[in-house]
């Protein structure tokens, strides 16, 4: 079964390498990196590793006691000799004498053991038979009787036990084998199970990739389709980066005029209308005060105390004055006019022209690039097409269909021949039963001895008067001792077998598989054949000179490469080469880099509208003696507070006698709160409203000529960036655009590139076979535990040389003698035969 998974390794390896030969190629597929897209992960039903269980702690007791025997490296040379047939023993014996130096001498000593201990059995009875060798039954009695005795049982107790351990060893070895051997249909389906479903996979994967075009596609068309975001709007940015800013100052200007066009007028209406306000205030202060005049210049002033208090209002009558210099202050109609031609044009819509140029620009580059848009749809449809067409042309099917044939027909095979495996299995089982049988016999009988001697042991009993039990307890290690004479010389015979051929399956086979010197030793240039540096590079590629090692391949399997890298097939089909996107997209690459995108030229700010701002500039606003109103207006409407008079009046009225002096003036005091409330109030607020304004037109006045010279400035400064960039901003946004475009496609390819030369198709199923057939099945399920079974019966054999000696010696103290020592005044006298039981 071993060999055959192999076969089936070396098929999907032909397989390939015949479909390369047929010039066909594996074609590759990809997926947008934006949606960074993977190939859905494969599964596989072998494990990756292989564990012993519990047991591979003796597994590796085992393999430092072959250390021991066999501590030899690999011998390289020997094997190279071996697969080139030329090996000759003649030649070459004392290198592999040398090598195999340990394992001679162990398999002599077996040889001398299989060979003696017959001879020594034969002559060990001969001579119990001639009444030597312990076999007379007489016991002589000695002082150091008693602890030689326990000495005797307690070494063959130490000794039964460990060959009864060393049994364990070689049944625990055995049962290991055939559950595990009994797995093997398993192991073998699952295997199988991986191979078809890597061979599923790569077409699936294959499918996969060639799906993820039509995303790209899709991305594509829809940066298509939104060409007037994806490159209007940039477009729009740039030029907008320069040009937006000058147009919000242009706007910022405007709205300054018309800011000042209203604070004029606001300024122009509160000074007319201030003007008429003091006026008609004047005019009522100075009724009021000549009708106090009038009323002071009666009869009734004119004794006293009257008198003194009319003079006293008399004289405060001055007070009742309007603040000079109202009615003077200068008309602003003249820079009003100015302004109001200034905005007799539209700026607000010349500026907006500005705005709208900039807004119009997306769906001015849609409208243009229609016919573009077509064109490169259809090419991008047509790259479609062609993915696909290459991918149907590729030999995949008739590849994958020849390698499920060989499966197929190594599933069947298998199938065909486990029943023999089994059958196999279960000779060997009952084999090794056996032979774990007969040394657990024999170490019954000297447990059955051990146990009936020391139980039945009598210390006051003479050797002629021992009872049954201990009696009995003789005779059991007797006959254990001739069963070993009879059945260990056959152990040793099926120990030095599976010792020979355990150590160096071990020693040739798994170390060397394990750290990969087998793999170098195939590696050797023109090893396999004459004719090839490299061989498995000329099998599959059909070129022995690629570096395409038996290591190589196995190590990139292992680590879940796939079978683009792992087999170098670069050298044959070049995935770079086929997949070269310009190969597929120049078309559409010089239809966007020649894009021709013409805007209407754009004047910022036209003649006329520069001599507006220029005459805003000029406007006289700057003239306004901004002084004169702002010191007008922190002055108040009259010369007294009103209030404060009215309230002093009525204050200087009260001692007076009634009459109608008394009332007239109370009157005119009340005539002067209206006064104040009616008309004073007013023009103070309309007055505190004319500041305002003043300090309004007086900021905007401010520095005008060099803010509209600056304005003026920025217009040109960004009509002449218009006029002498334009062009080459939108074919620098048009190369963005169509990297950004294409670049889709790029990073499409370069998955594709990377998924079929890193992860489409992981040949980790061979690994994982080869792992299964070598490690797993051939070390794991049989080298291993064939070498703890000769490790654990070789261990119970030669034990049975010092538990020989031991139960003989031992079975003397146990046995009934026939005679015994007697002591009579100091001379010995032999004593009767003693009864039976």
């Amino acid at each position: 079964m071993a060999l055959t998974l192999s076969v089936l390794l070396l098929l999907l390896l032909l397989a390939l390498g015949r479909s390369t030969d047929s010039g066909e190629q594996p074609a590759p597929t990809d997926s947008p990196m934006h949606l960074h897209y993977e190939l859905p992960p494969v599964t596989y039903e072998t494990p990756a590793s292989y564990s012993a269980g519990p047991i591979s702690i003796l597994f590796q007791m085992v393999h430092l006691f072959v250390h021991v025997v066999q501590p030899n490296s690999f011998p390289e040379d020997i094997v190279r000799k071996i697969i080139k047939k030329e090996f000759e023993l003649s030649a070459d014996y004392d290198k592999v004498i040398y090598y195999e130096m340990g394992v001679i001498i162990c398999a002599v000593l077996g040889l001398l053991f299989i060979i003696l201990m017959p001879v020594v059995g034969y002559f060990f009875c001969l001579c119990r038979c001639c009444n030597k060798c312990g076999g007379k039954m007489h016991q002589r009695q000695k002082e150091s009787g008693p602890f030689r005795r326990k000495y005797f049982a307690v070494s063959l107790l130490v000794i039964s036990i460990i060959i009864s351990i060393g049994i364990l060893f070689a049944f625990f070895a055995n049962l290991h084998m055939r559950t595990r051997i009994q797995r093997t249909q398993k192991l073998a389906d699952s295997n199988l199970n991986d191979f078809r479903t890597l061979l599923d996979q790569i077409p699936k994967q294959v499918d996969y990739i060639v799906d993820q075009f039509n995303v790209t596609k899709e991305r594509g068309f829809s940066d298509l389709d939104n060409i007037n975001k994806v490159l209007g709007e940039n477009i729009r940015d740039v030029l907008g980066s320069k040009v937006i800013p000058v147009l919000d100052e242009v706007k910022a200007m405007v709205t300054a005029i018309k800011e000042t066009k209203a604070a004029l007028e606001d300024m122009e209406s509160s000074v007319q209308s201030l003007k008429q306000a003091s006026e008609h205030l004047n005019n009522n202060l100075t009724t009021v005060k000549r009708n106090m005049e009038v009323t002071l210049s009666s009869s009734e002033c004119s004794s006293e105390p009257m008198q003194q208090i009319c003079d006293n209002i008399r004289a405060s009558l001055g007070q009742l004055e309007g603040t000079p210099g109202l009615d003077e202050l200068p008309s602003v109609e003249s820079e009003l006019k100015n302004i109001d031609d200034i905005l007799a044009t539209n700026l607000d819509d010349l500026v907006d022209q500005g705005y709208a140029f900039f807004d119009n620009i997306p769906e001015d580059v849609k409208a243009q690039t229609e016919g573009i848009i077509r064109d490169a749809k259809r090419l991008l449809n047509g790259v479609s097409s062609e993915i696909k067409k290459v991918a149907k042309m590729l030999p995949i099917q008739g590849m994958l269909s020849n390698v499920t044939g060989y499966i197929n027909d190594t599933e069947t095979y298998i199938h065909q021949n486990l029943q023999k495996v089994e059958t196999y299995d279960s000779y060997w089982w009952l084999g090794t039963l056996i032979t774990c049988f007969l040394p657990t016999l024999i170490v019954v009988f000297f447990y059955l001895g051990l146990f009936c001697g020391v139980w039945g042991f009598d210390e006051h009993a003479t050797p002629t008067s021992r009872g049954c039990v201990s009696n009995t307890g003789g005779i059991f290690l007797m006959v254990g001792v001739g069963f070993t004479f009879l059945f260990c010389w056959l152990l040793m015979i099926l120990v030095v077998l599976t010792f020979t051929i355990g150590v160096n399956m071990q020693k040739l086979v798994c170390e060397p598989y394990a750290n990969r010197q087998l793999f170098q030793i195939l590696d050797t240039p023109y090893l396999l054949n004459k004719e090839w540096e490299y061989y498995i590079s000329g099998m599959v590629l059909k070129n022995p000179n690629v570096k395409l090692t038996f290591e190589q391949v196995y190590s990139d399997c292992k680590n879940d490469i796939g079978i683009y890298t792992t087999l170098k097939l670069d050298n044959f089909f070049n995935v770079s080469e086929h997949l070269n996107i310009e190969k597929y997209t120049g078309n559409i690459s010089s239809k966007l880099e020649n894009m021709n995108l013409n805007f209407d030229k754009t004047v910022l700010l036209d003649e006329e509208t520069r001599k507006k701002l220029q005459t805003f500039a000029n406007s006289g606003i700057q003239g306004i003696d901004f002084d004169a109103f702002l010191t007008q207006t922190d002055q108040a409407p009259v010369k007294v507070n009103l209030l404060s008079f009215a309230d002093d009046l009525e204050e200087k009225v009260n001692p007076l006698p009634s009459g109608n002096v008394k009332d007239d003036l109370q009157g005119q005091a009340d005539t002067i709160r209206k006064i104040h409330y009616e008309q004073v109030l007013p023009m103070e607020q309309s007055l505190s409203n004319l500041k305002e304004t003043v300090m309004t037109v007086q900021r905007t006045s401010s520095g005008l000529q060099d803010k509209v010279n600056n304005v003026l400035d920025s217009v040109d400064s960004a009509q002449n960036f218009i006029e002498n960039n334009t062009e080459d901003i939108i074919a620098e946004e048009v190369k963005k655009y169509a990297k950004i475009l294409l670049g889709h496609f790029e990073r499409y390819i370069q998955w594709v590139k990377e998924t079929i030369t890193e992860k489409m198709g992981s040949c980790k199923p061979v690994a994982t076979a080869l792992d299964s057939v070598i490690n797993v099945v051939l070390c794991g399920y049989i080298v291993h535990p064939l070498n703890l079974f000769w490790f654990g019966i070789g261990q119970a054999t030669m034990l049975l040389l010092p538990a020989v000696i031991f139960a003989v010696k031992l079975a003397k103290y146990y046995r009934r003698m026939n005679s015994e020592d007697v002591y009579d005044d100091g001379e010995i006298l032999p004593m009767k035969t003693a009864p039976r039981c």
